[in-house]
């Protein structure tokens, strides 16, 4: 079944298709601050985009219900974290010079203690700036590709520096399409289904919770007719007579589409002309509804 306007859901209907961008505390695991928005939310499940360390603090957007079928899309956009730098010996006099060096692609093999595959991987710094140094330590903003693992940036920073370094406090500030102005906390989400659920009034729920086409923003938008959402519900792959409208995106590349209203349909890949009179536009990857 479809679902109707983002805008227009109920409560319910929310967190059952839902986003909170939340702002993790330290000591709890992502996973486990997952499950808490499950338990809380009373839904059957909820799924943590990109996992942070237990120490680590920031933004952890968390799908609920359905919307764990997008989680994907995380892996799509880039991270932001605010990082202390903890020099062993002072700093040089060129420290920024030689920070700035890192911005670019970088070889990574991930650590021991990481989940996946320990092989040599690159991943890319977009951007990376002092902001601030004070005795033995440097305050970094770090733009980065998903997947780039601050820990071993900070230690090979450090290595270059020749003062050897090693990682502090870490927050992470944004994820792609979520940044730190929109941050809710774990107490304000309990509260506000609180209030929903006490008093029936759902507007604070709302700001907590957001449609979980919230969390496309970042993809390139194919819009389909209504005809052929029903049919891509049922496993159909989006051919190109059924498209309406599409943002320009490269073959290959992932892409959400949309009914008119707005509702997302699924996730897949371009694959062909969507302005075209036949075959397929978007290889089917994900149906979401």
């Amino acid at each position: 079944m479809l679902r109707g306007p983002p805008n227009e859901r109920t409560p319910a209907e929310l967190l059952d298709f839902g986003v909170v961008n939340l702002d993790k505390p330290p000591g709890p695991s992502a996973h486990q601050v997952a499950g808490w928005i499950r338990d809380a939310a009373d839904v059957e499940q909820a799924a943590h985009a990109g996992t942070l360390d237990p120490k680590v603090t920031g933004c952890l957007p968390t799908l609920t219900g359905a919307a764990t079928r997008l989680s994907q899309v995380f892996l799509e956009g880039q991270k932001e974290y605010v990082a202390v730098l903890e020099l062993h010996d002072d700093p040089p006099a060129d420290l920024e010079a030689i920070v700035a060096e890192f911005e670019s692609p970088l070889y990574q093999k991930p650590p021991r203690k990481s989940a996946v595959v320990r092989k040599l991987r690159i991943r890319e710094v977009s951007a990376l700036d002092v902001l601030e140094v004070r005795d033995r330590q440097a305050l970094l903003r770090i733009r980065c590709e998903s997947g780039t693992y601050i820990r071993k940036l900070c230690h090979d920073i450090g290595l270059a520096l020749g003062t050897g370094a090693h990682m502090g406090d870490l927050r992470r500030t944004a994820t792609d399409p979520f940044d730190d102005r929109t941050l809710a906390t774990m107490e304000a989400f309990v509260d506000a289904l609180a209030r929903w659920r006490e008093d029936g009034e759902d507007d604070w729920l709302r700001e907590v919770v957001r449609p979980a086409e919230r969390a496309l923003e970042h993809l390139p938008a194919v819009t389909v007719a209504p005809s052929a959402a029903a049919e891509i519900a049922h496993g159909a792959q989006v051919y190109a007579p059924g498209v309406i409208d599409s943002d320009d995106a490269d073959e290959g590349e992932l892409v959400a589409c949309y009914t008119p209203d707005g509702a997302a349909v699924c996730l897949g890949t371009m694959a062909g002309d969507p302005d075209a009179d036949a075959g397929v536009a978007v290889t089917l990857e994900r149906v979401l509804v």
